[in-house]
Protein backbone atom coordinates (compact mmCIF):
# COMPACT_ATOMS: atom_id res chain seq x y z
CA UNK A 1 0.00 0.00 0.00
CA UNK A 2 2.73 2.49 0.97
CA UNK A 3 4.69 1.82 -2.25
CA UNK A 4 1.53 2.42 -4.28
CA UNK A 5 0.93 5.68 -2.40
CA UNK A 6 4.50 6.79 -3.09
CA UNK A 7 4.18 6.05 -6.81
CA UNK A 8 0.79 7.80 -6.99
CA UNK A 9 2.19 10.95 -5.32
CA UNK A 10 5.24 11.00 -7.57
CA UNK A 11 3.19 10.33 -10.70
CA UNK A 12 0.57 12.98 -9.86
CA UNK A 13 3.24 15.66 -9.42
CA UNK A 14 4.85 14.78 -12.76
CA UNK A 15 1.56 14.62 -14.66
CA UNK A 16 0.54 18.00 -13.23
CA UNK A 17 3.82 19.46 -14.53
CA UNK A 18 3.19 18.01 -18.00
CA UNK A 19 -0.42 19.23 -17.82
CA UNK A 20 0.93 22.78 -17.71
CA UNK A 21 2.80 22.23 -20.98
CA UNK A 22 -0.25 20.48 -22.47
CA UNK A 23 -2.82 23.16 -21.62
CA UNK A 24 -0.65 26.05 -22.75
CA UNK A 25 0.23 24.20 -25.96
CA UNK A 26 -3.49 23.86 -26.68
CA UNK A 27 -4.02 27.52 -25.73
CA UNK A 28 -1.37 28.59 -28.23
CA UNK A 29 -2.71 26.32 -30.97
CA UNK A 30 0.15 23.80 -30.93
CA UNK A 31 -0.64 20.21 -31.89
CA UNK A 32 0.17 17.74 -29.09
CA UNK A 33 1.04 14.35 -30.58
CA UNK A 34 1.49 12.42 -27.34
CA UNK A 35 0.84 12.97 -23.64
CA UNK A 36 2.69 10.42 -21.53
CA UNK A 37 3.10 9.34 -17.93
CA UNK A 38 6.20 7.31 -17.21
CA UNK A 39 9.26 6.12 -19.11
CA UNK A 40 10.15 3.02 -21.11
CA UNK A 41 7.85 0.67 -23.04
CA UNK A 42 4.19 1.65 -23.46
CA UNK A 43 1.76 -0.38 -21.35
CA UNK A 44 -1.49 1.27 -22.43
CA UNK A 45 -2.32 3.92 -25.04
CA UNK A 46 -5.63 5.46 -26.03
CA UNK A 47 -7.14 8.45 -27.78
CA UNK A 48 -8.98 8.87 -31.06
CA UNK A 49 -8.15 12.52 -31.65
CA UNK A 50 -4.87 14.14 -32.56
CA UNK A 51 -3.30 13.32 -29.18
CA UNK A 52 -2.31 9.82 -28.09
CA UNK A 53 -2.30 9.29 -24.32
CA UNK A 54 0.17 6.72 -23.00
CA UNK A 55 1.01 4.96 -19.75
CA UNK A 56 4.62 3.72 -19.69
CA UNK A 57 6.22 0.92 -17.69
CA UNK A 58 8.32 3.04 -15.29
CA UNK A 59 6.18 5.58 -13.35
CA UNK A 60 9.04 8.11 -13.11
CA UNK A 61 8.85 10.93 -15.60
CA UNK A 62 6.46 11.98 -18.31
CA UNK A 63 6.27 13.98 -21.50
CA UNK A 64 4.12 16.25 -23.63
CA UNK A 65 5.30 15.61 -27.18
CA UNK A 66 4.42 18.53 -29.45
CA UNK A 67 4.51 18.75 -33.23
CA UNK A 68 7.73 20.42 -34.38
CA UNK A 69 9.21 20.56 -30.89
CA UNK A 70 12.44 18.64 -31.59
CA UNK A 71 12.25 18.34 -35.35
CA UNK A 72 11.34 20.45 -38.34
CA UNK A 73 7.66 20.54 -39.28
CA UNK A 74 5.74 22.40 -41.99
CA UNK A 75 2.51 22.34 -39.98
CA UNK A 76 1.07 25.72 -39.02
CA UNK A 77 0.40 24.20 -35.60
CA UNK A 78 4.02 23.19 -35.01
CA UNK A 79 5.78 24.39 -31.86
CA UNK A 80 8.66 25.83 -33.87
CA UNK A 81 6.28 27.96 -35.94
CA UNK A 82 4.91 29.79 -32.93
CA UNK A 83 6.10 33.18 -31.70
CA UNK A 84 8.85 33.48 -29.10
CA UNK A 85 6.30 34.61 -26.48
CA UNK A 86 4.02 31.63 -27.17
CA UNK A 87 6.91 29.14 -26.98
CA UNK A 88 8.08 30.75 -23.74
CA UNK A 89 4.58 30.37 -22.23
CA UNK A 90 4.38 26.70 -23.17
CA UNK A 91 7.79 25.83 -21.70
CA UNK A 92 7.41 27.97 -18.56
CA UNK A 93 3.95 26.49 -17.87
CA UNK A 94 5.42 23.20 -16.57
CA UNK A 95 7.32 24.71 -13.61
CA UNK A 96 4.51 27.24 -13.13
CA UNK A 97 2.03 24.39 -12.62
CA UNK A 98 4.38 22.83 -10.08
CA UNK A 99 4.28 26.03 -8.02
CA UNK A 100 0.50 26.27 -8.45
CA UNK A 101 0.14 22.69 -7.20
CA UNK A 102 2.50 23.39 -4.28
CA UNK A 103 0.37 26.40 -3.33
CA UNK A 104 -2.91 24.44 -3.50
CA UNK A 105 -1.44 21.63 -1.40
CA UNK A 106 -0.06 24.19 1.09
CA UNK A 107 -3.52 25.72 1.48
CA UNK A 108 -4.94 22.28 2.29
CA UNK A 109 -2.03 21.50 4.65
CA UNK A 110 -2.30 24.76 6.65
CA UNK A 111 -6.10 24.69 6.73
CA UNK A 112 -5.99 21.15 8.14
CA UNK A 113 -3.09 21.49 10.59
CA UNK A 114 -2.54 25.17 11.30
CA UNK A 115 0.74 27.07 11.66
CA UNK A 116 3.72 26.47 13.93
CA UNK A 117 4.71 30.14 14.03
CA UNK A 118 7.98 31.81 15.04
CA UNK A 119 6.92 32.53 18.65
CA UNK A 120 9.48 30.86 20.90
CA UNK A 121 8.40 28.61 23.77
CA UNK A 122 11.44 29.11 25.99
CA UNK A 123 15.19 29.80 26.00
CA UNK A 124 18.01 27.49 27.11
CA UNK A 125 20.08 28.36 30.14
CA UNK A 126 23.63 29.44 29.35
CA UNK A 127 23.09 30.15 25.65
CA UNK A 128 23.01 33.40 23.68
CA UNK A 129 19.23 33.83 23.59
CA UNK A 130 19.02 33.87 27.40
CA UNK A 131 22.03 36.19 27.71
CA UNK A 132 20.43 38.62 25.23
CA UNK A 133 17.31 38.82 27.42
CA UNK A 134 14.99 36.92 25.06
CA UNK A 135 12.16 35.01 26.71
CA UNK A 136 9.14 32.80 26.06
CA UNK A 137 6.51 34.57 23.98
CA UNK A 138 8.96 36.57 21.87
CA UNK A 139 8.26 36.27 18.14
CA UNK A 140 11.22 36.17 15.78
CA UNK A 141 10.70 38.39 12.72
CA UNK A 142 13.97 37.90 10.86
CA UNK A 143 17.36 36.23 11.10
CA UNK A 144 20.29 37.86 9.28
CA UNK A 145 17.79 39.78 7.19
CA UNK A 146 15.82 36.69 6.16
CA UNK A 147 12.15 37.21 7.12
CA UNK A 148 10.61 34.26 8.94
CA UNK A 149 7.00 33.23 9.49
CA UNK A 150 7.39 29.60 10.67
CA UNK A 151 9.74 28.11 13.23
CA UNK A 152 10.96 25.71 10.51
CA UNK A 153 12.46 28.71 8.72
CA UNK A 154 14.60 29.47 11.78
CA UNK A 155 15.82 25.91 12.22
CA UNK A 156 16.53 25.42 8.50
CA UNK A 157 18.38 28.75 8.30
CA UNK A 158 20.74 27.81 11.13
CA UNK A 159 21.15 24.32 9.61
CA UNK A 160 22.04 25.76 6.19
CA UNK A 161 24.51 28.21 7.75
CA UNK A 162 26.38 25.93 10.18
CA UNK A 163 29.59 27.98 10.12
CA UNK A 164 27.98 31.25 11.13
CA UNK A 165 29.48 32.60 14.35
CA UNK A 166 26.51 34.85 15.09
CA UNK A 167 23.01 35.73 13.91
CA UNK A 168 21.37 39.16 13.77
CA UNK A 169 17.88 38.63 15.20
CA UNK A 170 14.89 40.96 14.97
CA UNK A 171 12.04 39.96 17.28
CA UNK A 172 8.87 41.44 18.74
CA UNK A 173 7.50 41.54 22.26
CA UNK A 174 4.22 43.20 23.25
CA UNK A 175 4.05 44.98 19.90
CA UNK A 176 7.58 46.43 20.15
CA UNK A 177 10.50 45.43 17.91
CA UNK A 178 13.94 44.59 19.27
CA UNK A 179 17.26 43.72 17.66
CA UNK A 180 20.04 41.58 19.06
CA UNK A 181 23.05 39.55 17.97
CA UNK A 182 23.15 35.93 19.10
CA UNK A 183 26.56 34.24 19.12
CA UNK A 184 26.19 30.50 18.57
CA UNK A 185 27.75 28.04 21.02
CA UNK A 186 28.78 24.46 20.23
CA UNK A 187 26.71 21.86 22.06
CA UNK A 188 28.35 18.53 22.87
CA UNK A 189 24.92 16.97 23.36
CA UNK A 190 23.57 17.81 19.89
CA UNK A 191 26.90 17.96 18.05
CA UNK A 192 26.19 21.36 16.49
CA UNK A 193 26.17 25.07 17.26
CA UNK A 194 23.09 26.46 19.00
CA UNK A 195 21.70 29.86 19.97
CA UNK A 196 19.48 28.48 22.73
CA UNK A 197 15.94 28.89 21.41
CA UNK A 198 13.30 26.31 22.32
CA UNK A 199 10.14 25.89 20.27
CA UNK A 200 7.43 23.34 20.96
CA UNK A 201 5.34 21.91 18.13
CA UNK A 202 2.32 24.15 18.74
CA UNK A 203 0.16 24.43 15.64
CA UNK A 204 -2.36 27.27 15.70
CA UNK A 205 -5.37 27.58 13.42
CA UNK A 206 -5.47 30.73 11.30
CA UNK A 207 -8.24 32.58 9.44
CA UNK A 208 -9.07 31.74 5.79
CA UNK A 209 -7.09 34.83 4.73
CA UNK A 210 -4.27 33.68 6.99
CA UNK A 211 -4.31 30.25 5.32
CA UNK A 212 -3.87 31.85 1.88
CA UNK A 213 -1.10 34.11 3.20
CA UNK A 214 0.83 31.37 5.01
CA UNK A 215 0.52 29.07 1.97
CA UNK A 216 2.48 31.70 0.02
CA UNK A 217 5.07 31.83 2.82
CA UNK A 218 5.33 28.04 2.62
CA UNK A 219 6.18 28.20 -1.10
CA UNK A 220 8.81 30.88 -0.39
CA UNK A 221 10.30 28.60 2.28
CA UNK A 222 10.40 25.56 -0.03
CA UNK A 223 12.03 27.53 -2.85
CA UNK A 224 14.60 28.93 -0.41
CA UNK A 225 15.47 25.45 0.90
CA UNK A 226 15.83 24.03 -2.62
CA UNK A 227 18.06 26.87 -3.85
CA UNK A 228 20.18 26.80 -0.67
CA UNK A 229 20.60 23.02 -0.96
CA UNK A 230 21.72 23.38 -4.59
CA UNK A 231 24.22 26.02 -3.54
CA UNK A 232 25.61 23.68 -0.87
CA UNK A 233 25.85 20.88 -3.45
CA UNK A 234 27.81 23.04 -5.90
CA UNK A 235 30.12 24.39 -3.17
CA UNK A 236 30.84 20.90 -1.84
CA UNK A 237 29.03 21.30 1.49
CA UNK A 238 26.72 18.46 0.41
CA UNK A 239 28.03 15.46 -1.52
CA UNK A 240 26.29 13.85 -4.50
CA UNK A 241 25.84 10.74 -2.34
CA UNK A 242 23.37 12.68 -0.20
CA UNK A 243 21.13 13.50 -3.17
CA UNK A 244 18.03 11.33 -3.58
CA UNK A 245 16.36 10.29 -6.83
CA UNK A 246 13.04 8.54 -7.52
CA UNK A 247 14.05 5.40 -5.57
CA UNK A 248 15.13 7.48 -2.58
CA UNK A 249 11.94 9.53 -2.72
CA UNK A 250 9.77 6.39 -2.75
CA UNK A 251 11.79 5.01 0.17
CA UNK A 252 11.34 8.25 2.14
CA UNK A 253 7.60 8.27 1.52
CA UNK A 254 7.40 4.64 2.65
CA UNK A 255 9.35 5.43 5.83
CA UNK A 256 7.10 8.43 6.59
CA UNK A 257 4.03 6.23 6.11
CA UNK A 258 5.41 3.62 8.54
CA UNK A 259 6.22 6.28 11.15
CA UNK A 260 2.85 8.02 10.82
CA UNK A 261 0.38 5.14 10.62
CA UNK A 262 0.52 4.45 14.36
CA UNK A 263 -0.72 8.02 15.00
CA UNK A 264 -3.71 7.65 12.70
CA UNK A 265 -4.70 8.32 9.11
CA UNK A 266 -4.86 12.08 9.65
CA UNK A 267 -1.12 12.21 10.37
CA UNK A 268 -0.39 9.91 7.44
CA UNK A 269 -2.29 12.38 5.24
CA UNK A 270 -0.58 15.45 6.73
CA UNK A 271 2.95 14.04 6.50
CA UNK A 272 2.51 12.75 2.94
CA UNK A 273 1.00 16.10 1.99
CA UNK A 274 4.09 17.84 3.40
CA UNK A 275 6.35 15.63 1.26
CA UNK A 276 4.22 16.30 -1.82
CA UNK A 277 4.59 20.08 -1.28
CA UNK A 278 8.36 19.68 -1.00
CA UNK A 279 8.58 17.49 -4.11
CA UNK A 280 6.47 19.64 -6.42
CA UNK A 281 8.16 22.90 -5.33
CA UNK A 282 11.53 21.18 -5.74
CA UNK A 283 10.60 19.97 -9.23
CA UNK A 284 9.50 23.48 -10.19
CA UNK A 285 12.81 25.01 -9.09
CA UNK A 286 14.95 22.25 -10.63
CA UNK A 287 13.20 22.56 -13.98
CA UNK A 288 13.94 26.28 -14.09
CA UNK A 289 17.69 25.74 -13.80
CA UNK A 290 19.40 27.01 -16.98
CA UNK A 291 20.64 23.54 -17.95
CA UNK A 292 20.16 22.00 -21.42
CA UNK A 293 17.16 19.64 -21.74
CA UNK A 294 15.46 21.22 -18.71
CA UNK A 295 12.73 23.83 -19.12
CA UNK A 296 15.12 26.43 -17.74
CA UNK A 297 17.68 25.55 -20.42
CA UNK A 298 15.11 26.08 -23.14
CA UNK A 299 14.04 29.38 -21.58
CA UNK A 300 17.70 30.45 -21.63
CA UNK A 301 17.80 29.70 -25.37
CA UNK A 302 14.63 31.78 -25.81
CA UNK A 303 16.31 34.69 -24.01
CA UNK A 304 19.34 34.36 -26.31
CA UNK A 305 16.99 34.25 -29.29
CA UNK A 306 15.26 37.41 -28.08
CA UNK A 307 18.61 39.21 -27.70
CA UNK A 308 19.92 38.06 -31.09
CA UNK A 309 16.62 38.71 -32.83
CA UNK A 310 16.69 35.38 -34.66
CA UNK A 311 16.28 31.67 -33.91
CA UNK A 312 19.20 29.39 -33.23
CA UNK A 313 19.74 26.76 -35.92
CA UNK A 314 17.56 23.70 -35.08
CA UNK A 315 20.50 21.28 -35.37
CA UNK A 316 22.53 23.33 -32.86
CA UNK A 317 19.62 23.64 -30.42
CA UNK A 318 18.81 19.93 -30.70
CA UNK A 319 22.49 19.07 -30.20
CA UNK A 320 22.64 21.17 -27.02
CA UNK A 321 19.47 19.54 -25.67
CA UNK A 322 20.72 16.06 -26.59
CA UNK A 323 23.99 16.57 -24.70
CA UNK A 324 22.06 17.97 -21.74
CA UNK A 325 19.66 15.02 -21.76
CA UNK A 326 22.56 12.55 -21.86
CA UNK A 327 24.22 14.26 -18.88
CA UNK A 328 20.91 14.19 -16.97
CA UNK A 329 20.54 10.47 -17.67
CA UNK A 330 24.08 9.84 -16.37
CA UNK A 331 23.27 11.87 -13.23
CA UNK A 332 20.02 9.95 -12.78
CA UNK A 333 21.85 6.61 -13.01
CA UNK A 334 24.44 7.75 -10.44
CA UNK A 335 21.76 9.02 -8.03
CA UNK A 336 19.65 5.88 -8.48
CA UNK A 337 22.73 3.70 -7.86
CA UNK A 338 23.39 5.61 -4.61
CA UNK A 339 19.73 5.19 -3.60
CA UNK A 340 19.98 1.43 -4.12
CA UNK A 341 23.23 1.26 -2.12
CA UNK A 342 21.50 3.06 0.77
CA UNK A 343 18.72 0.47 0.70
CA UNK A 344 21.25 -2.34 0.90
Amino acid sequence: MKIILAILIFSFIIIFHELGHFLFAKKCGVKVNEFTLGLGPTLISWGKGETKYCLKLLPFGGSCVMEGEDEESDSDRAFNKKSLWERFQIVFAGPLFNFILAYILSVVYIAALGVNDATISDVMEGYAAEEAGMEAGDTIISINGYNVHFYNEISIYTFLHPNAESYDIVYSRDGEKYETELVSTYSEETGRKMIGIIKNAEYKKVSPIGVLKYAAYEIKYQIYVTLSSLKMLFTGQISLNEVSGPVGVVTTISDVYDQSISSGLFYVFINLLSIAILLTANLGVMNLLPFPALDGGRILLFIIEGIRGKKMKPEIENGINLVGFALLMVLMVVVMYNDILKLM
